[in-house]
């Protein structure tokens, strides 16, 4: 996995801008924001996810495992500004608009989600590359980064205002908010090495159960685990009375729908009509989604 983790940041580092010019200190905020650390699962996902379904030219999924790793840290920069979550520390050290102050930190996300697509689009620049594959890609990753994705999950989190929301809206949140990005990278993987429309579907449901079943397994981890074990305060969610899908089921039952989103998310992957060996990519969905932290 560290092996892995190695080749996500040389990845990065190589699709990075170089840190000069009058625009010097944006470039030097994106990389302080996406060189953070963390534990690279989305673009992970993807390579494993490009691989398993038959993909073999690394230098073609690069480019959009970079994107996948921008558009994320992009949404954390913003999370932690001071009008949303109001964050002074991610991963044990400042958020970038304490170091950078508020108005860089705005831009600095603005900047890494615009060079995302920049930088997936060198995908084009790759020899022999299926145009017609990459063009559907980047229409993946707009789409589930954007209001029907990722942000729309994000607007209505937002809009709530301390209201209760019904299961409804709740699954909703859990699907735009956290799944998303999932979603984005298992098709992407799948779309470049060339899988069938029926498999990206069956990508597309495996990776919403992840999603879902992970932040699921968050709200049972705000409730089970110490402030050592998570590496952040524990009982946040009671603390600020906020709605989630354990304390609206309870601990059991919410424990009981990790295990039966989980085994979903495998089924749809055993259901696909590929060669390739399937255990990796399952293995990191158990890691995933049976953490401790």
């Amino acid at each position: 996995m560290y092996s892995r983790i190695e080749n996500i940041e040389r990845v990065l580092k190589e699709y990075l801008p170089e840190k000069s010019g009058y625009q010097k200190l944006i470039f030097e905020a994106m990389e302080y924001a996406l060189m953070a650390g963390g534990k690279r699962l989305r673009p992970m996902f993807m390579h494993e996810v490009y691989k398993m379904c038959g993909g073999m030219d690394d230098k073609l999924i690069e480019p959009f495992m970079a994107a996948i790793e921008m558009i994320h840290t992009y949404s954390l920069v913003h999370d932690d500004l001071p009008a949303m979550d109001d964050d002074d520390y991610r991963r044990g050290r400042k958020t970038t608009h304490v170091v950078y102050g508020e108005a860089m930190g705005i831009l600095a996300g603005d900047a890494l989600l615009n060079y995302a697509y920049e930088t997936a689009a060198k995908a084009f620049d790759i020899k022999d590359c299926d145009a017609k594959r990459v063009a559907l890609a980047l229409q993946v990753l707009a789409k589930k980064a954007g209001v029907y994705g990722m942000v729309g999950g994000q607007v209505v989190d937002v809009d709530m205002n301390g209201s209760v929301p019904d299961m409804d809206t709740l699954m909703f949140i859990y699907t735009c908010k956290t799944s998303a990005l999932l979603e984005a990278s298992f098709m992407i993987g799948g779309i470049l090495a060339g899988a069938d429309e029926e498999d990206i579907v069956l990508l597309e449901n495996a990776s919403r159960n992840v999603g879902i079943a992970f932040q699921i397994q968050d709200d049972v981890l705000d409730i089970t685990s110490t402030t050592e074990e998570l590496g952040k305060p524990v009982n946040s969610d009671a603390k600020n009375e906020k709605v989630t899908f354990a304390s609206y089921y309870g601990l059991d039952k919410a424990k009981e729908a990790v295990m039966n989103y989980s085994m979903e998310a495998e089924k749809y992957i055993d259901d696909m009509n590929i060669s390739g060996d399937t255990s990796f990519v399952k293995k990191m969905i158990n890691d995933l989604i049976f953490r401790k932290n």
